[in-house]
């Protein structure tokens, strides 16, 4: 990322496109006397003015709204103005080259959100919660996104880093003073503060995965032998005809992808082709296509006719399937026969009996797919996360678990310290106190311009 600190940025914070608004977003030294160059005012702190907008070479380019947030009262912590035109790419163009013919530079993608990182608005789990906000593909997960934003996640780890801290503080007095007795009492004082402490961070934990899944959700291919119902599962599931159902064997070729949510479970949904031997050079490019979306997947529903052999279902799912891969049998048509919907066990898969064209036993389906993601359903406490908030976590409980056993049964107070150092320090880097370089490019580098 090409950052540098004296720079004024800016960019168009709308989406690109026609609408009724965009806005020019600016922050930096020079956003104010840029500001005042298109507008010929000075505008009053955080009131919005009406003014004509004019460009570098005075020629009145539209008339829209002027608001400006000093630093460090901003959302960057800088200066910052926002210059809201009429939508349309022309003025919103010609708006933006204005700005940026009067000193300002183009900004990165995020480089607004990793300034008011950068300048202690918020911390680093907040500014992922910004992007994942605007990227939310449920109600859940934006309310999941916005929790974290507002600092519950934060919150969490920063009471629990405060508590590690009273803790290592306690150990690390009896090491500068070791001629002083430690009482018993005491030791298992402080072994009950970090079983209050790994508790916490359960709590965090758990919560935290809920979290991963809602932003990440599955992904499931739905795939099997031609004419078994897939497309009628695939439009069952999303609500509305996404695929065209016929009985000619063949009709879908290319793969077909839904985005849909599962009681707030992002779920992205890929019909494919049916499976069989063909000597069509169309048909066998779809089932290629077929297999590449499988080998892409977290799980793959393999649909049968319910009438058929199941023994002969398993050995085809394992024959056209990666070993990897996790399946889930679905037999389909009981509607056609004198069998209840039900889910059951077969040579350590799971199979679910069903009717695609009357949504007997979808139901079950649907919360097989949410167990399949250990998916309990999104609560008041669930906070957005990330993979790599995870593996934090994770490090963490095994230090301070680690810090507890060498304190108790191993009286070891410098590697009980030690631990509780290393897991403060693998919490540091969920709220950006421990960041590379590296790492702050990979995530806001994955963020939309002009946020």
């Amino acid at each position: 990322m090409n950052y540098q600190a004296d720079d004024t940025i800016a960019a168009i914070a709308t989406p690109s496109g026609s609408g009724a608004i965009a806005i020019v977003r600016i922050s930096g030294d020079k956003a104010l006397e840029i500001t005042r160059e298109i507008v010929g005012i000075k505008p009053r702190a955080r009131h919005a003015h009406i003014c004509s907008f004019s460009d570098e070479n005075k020629n009145i380019l539209d008339q829209g709204l002027v608001l400006f947030f000093p630093g460090p009262n901003s959302f960057t912590g800088e200066d910052l103005a926002e210059l809201h035109c009429h939508g349309g790419v022309v003025i919103s163009d010609w708006l933006l080259s204005t700005v940026l013919s009067l000193g300002a530079r183009a900004a990165e993608p995020g480089e607004f959100t990793l300034r008011a990182f950068l300048n202690n608005k918020i911390d680093l789990t907040q500014a992922e919660a910004v992007a994942d906000l605007i990227s939310s593909g449920s109600r859940e997960a934006a309310q999941a996104a916005f929790r974290s934003l507002n600092g519950t996640f934060s919150d969490g780890v920063e009471k629990l880093q405060k508590n590690l801290t009273e803790t290592r503080a306690h150990i690390e007095a009896w090491l500068d003073f070791p001629d002083e007795d430690i009482e018993p009492a005491q030791v298992q004082e402080l072994g009950a503060r970090l079983k209050d402490n790994i508790e916490a961070l359960e709590r965090i934990d758990s919560s935290a995965r809920e979290g991963v899944q809602l932003r990440d959700g599955i992904d499931i291919v739905i795939a099997g032998p031609p004419n078994v119902g897939k497309s009628s599962l695939m439009n069952r599931l999303a609500g509305y005809d996404a695929a065209i159902v016929a009985k000619i064997p063949g009709t879908t070729r290319d793969p077909l992808k839904e985005h849909l949510s599962i009681d707030g479970l992002p779920v992205t949904l890929t019909d494919t082709a049916g499976f069989r031997a063909s000597n069509d050079p169309i048909e066998l490019e779809g089932v290629r296509r077929g297999k590449q979306a499988i080998e892409r997947a977290n799980h793959l529903l393999w649909m049968v006719d319910v009438r058929d052999e199941l023994s002969v279902s398993l050995e085809n799912a394992r024959k056209y399937c990666d070993i990897d891969t996790a399946i889930t049998i679905l037999q389909n048509k009981v509607d056609l026969v004198s069998q209840n919907t039900k889910l059951f066990d077969c040579e350590d898969l799971t199979v679910i009996r069903l009717s695609a064209l009357t949504g007997e036993g979808v139901s079950i389906l649907r919360e097989h797919i949410k167990s399949l993601a250990d998916f309990g359903g999104e609560s008041s406490g669930t906070f957005s996360a990330r993979s790599r908030h995870i593996n934090a976590l994770q490090r963490a409980h095994e230090n301070i678990t680690s810090a507890s056993k060498e304190l108790l049964s191993n009286r070891a107070l410098e590697l009980a310290a030690e631990d509780l150092r290393t897991a403060q320090s693998a919490l540091s880097e969920l709220t950006g106190e421990v960041s590379s370089d590296d790492l702050l490019g990979e995530i806001f580098s994955g963020f939309c311009i002009g946020k």
